[in-house]
């Protein structure tokens, strides 16, 4: 571990020493492949589009992929225990104009050509927004309708961990099963408005009784304080700010392997106070803006943009950029309806994942089986990890094809549900003979 903080500090633009306490002597953990760099003709040092899709702002109800899986790309695989390299797919556009948008949509930061990449991303999710699409959907859905073997050759490569649930268990046969778990749109529904995303008291149950037979953390994009207060059982561990917020089970671990009595870990809490000050000059500028908001997430920031009028997109994207310029050591990344703002410390929910397995006693062990279900494209990071190591498998939450370094799939947080309970199941059933 204190190899991974070390590399995730030195990759750091302007890498800086972090004081943050760590709680035993820890080993080297194997990191994931570094990620190709972008052009720098194409972003600013200090603003990076990553197109990460923050599922818990999405305002509407999701629709078909306008992406085709090439058939070269389908493969018959026996088994999908097999791990096999993942497969690109190729994007079809159904009407030009979009695809064109789509092709430039990046944020750019200062100099002449900020302001020019900025109006392309704004047009872009003009043409996203729903009224957009729905004319774009019926456009398209002879092409829809004509590939419809597209999901079911995506489900092929990403198989269903329901329908393959036998399978999956035989592969944790004397492991320790872990599980980590996203929050909006896995077990709580994609709303309107992020404070009202509640979990059902059936969820709450399953994750409950999931917690009490298996190590069990939520990694969320969210203030560890509001996906705590969502969930309210504090027998988990929480990861909150997309994992640059840790913390254990005030009662300390329940489960044998567990060495760490408490785990309380902020790698970045040395930019606290500039998220504060950001926060609050974000607050000012935006408050003349209708309908935007500027939600503080503690150690990254989320300006949200789903309720302001389109006509003013285009100022509010200039006045958040026009506050980061004096932050340096700040990036600005896009959902959907949400400008983040974030440390450019390189910690994400994959690395979150390594320091909790390793805070669990698990990072070297061979009898270990971590299990990861998230909806959201900042999930990838953990399911990378996990492909890396050879060890465990991600699960993707969705109804549409993605392009996804998990192993299998789920609908929506029903089926999210239905796993957890089977899971819960198959443990107490099989507890007697172990």
């Amino acid at each position: 571990m204190t190899r991974l903080i070390a590399e995730s500090v030195a990759a750091t633009a302007d890498a800086v020493f972090c004081p943050f306490p760590v709680p035993r002597a820890l080993r080297p953990i194997k990191l994931p492949s570094p990620q190709p760099k972008s052009k720098q003709s194409d972003f600013d040092p200090r603003v990076r589009e990553e197109d990460e899709m923050t599922r818990h702002n999405i305002v509407m109800q999701e629709r078909p992929t306008l992406s085709i899986v090439s058939a070269a790309a389908i493969t018959e695989s026996s088994s999908p225990f097999f791990r096999p390299a993942l497969r690109a797919t190729d994007a079809v556009a159904s009407y030009a104009r979009l695809r064109k948008l789509l092709s430039r949509t990046d944020l750019g930061g200062g100099g002449g050509g900020g302001a020019g990449r900025a109006s392309s991303w704004i047009e872009s999710m003009k043409a996203l927004s729903p009224s957009q699409l729905s004319s774009a959907a019926a456009r398209t859905a002879p092409l829809l309708a004509s590939h419809g073997e597209d999901y079911d050759g995506w489900v092929k490569r990403h198989p269903s961990a329901l329908h393959n649930f036998d399978e999956l268990m035989a592969a944790s046969k004397g492991k320790q099963i872990v599980m980590f778990l996203d929050y909006d749109g896995t077990l709580s529904p994609i709303v309107e408005d992020p404070d009202r995303a509640y979990m059902s008291d059936e969820m709450r149950e399953a994750v409950r009784d999931a917690a009490s037979l298996f190590p069990t953390a939520i990694v969320s994009g969210r203030c560890r304080e509001k996906v705590s207060s969502f969930v309210k059982l504090s027998e988990l561990y929480y990861a909150g700010s997309h994992g640059m917020d840790i913390k254990g089970p005030n009662d300390g671990p329940k489960h044998t392997k567990a060495k760490a009595k408490a785990v309380h870990f902020q790698p970045a809490s040395e930019f606290l106070p500039m998220i504060d000050e950001v926060y609050k000059s974000l607050v000012e500028s935006s408050k003349s803006i209708p309908g935007s908001r500027v939600e503080n997430n503690k150690f990254c920031l989320s300006v949200h943009f789903r309720c302001v009028d389109e006509k003013k997109w285009s100022l509010l994207d200039e006045r958040v950029r026009t506050v980061l310029k004096d932050y340096p050591k700040l990036r600005l990344t896009r959902g959907r309806k949400v400008l983040e703002i974030r440390p450019t410390f390189k910690w994400d929910k994959g690395k979150a994942l390594e320091f909790l397995l390793e805070s669990l006693g698990f990072d070297d062990c061979n009898d270990v089986l971590p299990l990861y279900i998230g909806d959201d494209r900042t999930d990838e990071d953990a399911f990378k990890v996990l492909r890396d190591r050879g060890q465990g498998y991600g699960i993707l939450v969705s109804k549409i094809v993605k392009e996804t370094s998990a192993t299998f799939s789920l609908k929506e947080p029903a089926e999210v549900l239905e796993f957890l309970c089977r899971l819960v199941e198959w443990k107490q059933f099989h507890a007697d003979g172990k």
